[in-house]
């Protein structure tokens, strides 16, 4: 993990998910570089809604690509998310949940706060 990549509060960023492995370098975290032409940096929890909408836009996430070390994707499931994938999908009114913690600061640049906020990933309050 990449210790010095913030989420979008400024803190050090979590991991958005090990099981499936995401992030564009497989470490668990939505990190991004240069040669992250896709910029995946939204970590987001799958719907049905939004894998169809993805498919229908030519980006299969639900059918396994192992040669890219690809499980295929289904609901439920937290993804390092394209982030003008997840912008075009908000557009649409199918965009999925966010986790904000485990999102990196950068997408700030695409996408504003308030559209994030407005997606945010609720954890499960311990009763």
């Amino acid at each position: 993990m990449n210790h010095a990549s913030k989420n979008v509060f400024g803190e050090p960023i979590e991991t958005c998910s090990e099981d499936p492995l995401t992030g564009f370098y497989r470490t668990g975290c939505c990190d991004s570089g240069s040669d992250d032409q896709g910029k995946h940096m939204v970590c987001a929890v799958m719907t049905d809604e939004f894998l169809a909408f993805s498919k229908e836009m030519g980006n299969d996430l639900s059918t396994p690509v192992p040669q890219f070390q690809f499980p295929g994707l289904k609901e439920g499931d937290r993804w390092c998310l394209c982030t003008l994938r997840w912008k075009e999908a908000y557009e649409a009114g199918k965009a999925p949940e966010v986790v904000l913690e485990a999102t990196n600061e950068m997408v700030l640049e695409y996408i504003p706060m308030e559209a994030l906020l407005e997606h945010a990933f609720k954890r499960a309050e311990a009763e």
